[in-house]
């Protein structure tokens, strides 16, 4: 596992941030209560545009729409099913947006909403349209605030937490620093609520299986993610090529400390070399079409040789998918290898799998090329 230590260091990172993308948990804005601490976002507030003030982009991610519109209903008793939650982000999303803009409006910033889904980050062209919209408010001095649009999304195409949608976005925006707040201090090297022996983990550099037990589920029952949801944030950030910090929203100036490179929380440093921009988007995307198993010659040249994978080094394909999609790609033992985006749908490929390239074309009639997947569109995990 890549912890580089079991206790709190002390003291800066030499790293200037340019971009940041600040996530608010639940927790972090109700205190753990069920109504939003208004004084403590406007303390929150009150930092994001001191970051704003030295010239730095600042986007930030927020949870709390349900939250708010159950406070807004006087808290009714109701079942908890999709369409009740829908309402329930109706009435608070807006609400919550004019709180943001009125905390916001007291340090003279503007702030913009964006609501996003899965699908405009899976489909490419709605990838780059919200890249777009980040940009251009970024460019005006305009602080984006983004949402998931839970109003109006069904399971199939929520993104699922706003902790893997300030991934997302941090991915989109190209943004160097994830700061996720949440009402830990941090990653801890064990449950600090079952072990009173449990010690701050300040650095993080490989996310591994021993690690991801380390963590646990949410327990305000205000929010919907865990630190399981935060580690994998953190895991998509970090391949895009930005340092991510898990943080207490509570923490004395948080915001500012952890922008300045003050060790502060679990910080888990950005990959050396990271994803070029399109295999970003591929990475983006928290929810595979299907899945393509492999032999033992394949994996190894996509995991060792950096190959393409060809059609004859399929064994099985699961789902059904179309050439474009983004895909799995796992061993003989069902452990997911690489993410990629196909060039030959599920049927297609179930025709042509463990045949040879140049038997394609008798095969389907047709041919877009010798490969399944491409080495350039396709991430190792």
């Amino acid at each position: 596992m890549g912890i580089v230590a079991t206790i709190p260091m002390r003291g800066f990172i030499d790293i200037m941030y340019k971009r940041i993308v600040v996530k608010f948990g639940t927790s972090v804005l109700t205190g753990g209560t069920p109504r939003l601490d208004q004084p403590h976002m406007v303390e929150l507030v009150r930092q994001c545009a001191a970051v704003q003030n030295q010239g730095k982009d600042l986007i930030i991610c927020t949870s709390g729409a349900i939250a708010v519109g159950h406070e807004r209903l006087g808290f009714p008793q109701l079942s908890p099913t999709l369409s009740n939650k829908q309402m329930m982000a109706a009435v608070g999303q807006s609400r919550l947006m004019q709180m943001w803009e009125r905390f916001f409006d007291i340090y003279g910033t503007h702030v913009g909403q964006i609501l996003l889904t899965r699908g405009d980050v899976e489909h490419r062209g709605r990838f780059l349209n919200a890249r777009d919209t980040l940009n251009a408010l970024l460019d005006h001095n305009i602080v984006p605030v983004v949402n998931e649009n839970d109003a109006v999304t069904t399971a199939e195409i929520k993104v699922g937490d706003n902790d893997n949608l300030s991934a997302l976005v941090t991915i989109l925006a190209e943004a160097d620093l994830l700061l996720l707040l949440t009402d830990q201090p941090g990653l801890f090297s064990a449950d600090p609520r079952m072990n009173p022996d449990a010690q701050l983990i300040p650095e993080v550099k490989t996310i591994d299986e021993t690690l991801r037990k380390l963590a646990g589920d949410s327990v305000s029952g205000l929010g919907v993610g865990g630190m399981t949801t935060k580690l994998q944030a953190a895991d998509a950030a970090r391949r895009a090529g930005a340092d991510v910090i898990i943080a207490s929203g509570h923490a004395t100036n948080v915001i500012t400390r952890a922008v300045r490179g003050e060790t502060i929380g679990t910080r888990f440093p950005a990959l050396e070399i990271p994803l070029v921009n399109r295999k970003r988007w591929i990475f983006a995307a928290p929810k595979v079409a299907g899945s393509l198993k492999v032999d033992e010659g394949a994996a190894q040249a996509l995991c060792t040789n950096g190959r393409s994978l060809l059609p004859a080094g399929i064994l099985s394909v699961a789902g059904n998918f179309s050439r474009g999609d983004t895909i799995s790609i796992q061993d003989q033992a069902g452990q997911d290898l690489a993410r990629g985006i196909v060039r030959y749908g599920s049927d297609d490929l179930r025709k042509i799998s463990g045949c040879r390239s140049d038997e394609i074309e008798s095969l389907l009639g047709y041919v877009y090329g010798p490969v399944a997947v491409h080495r350039n569109d396709l991430i190792l995990l």
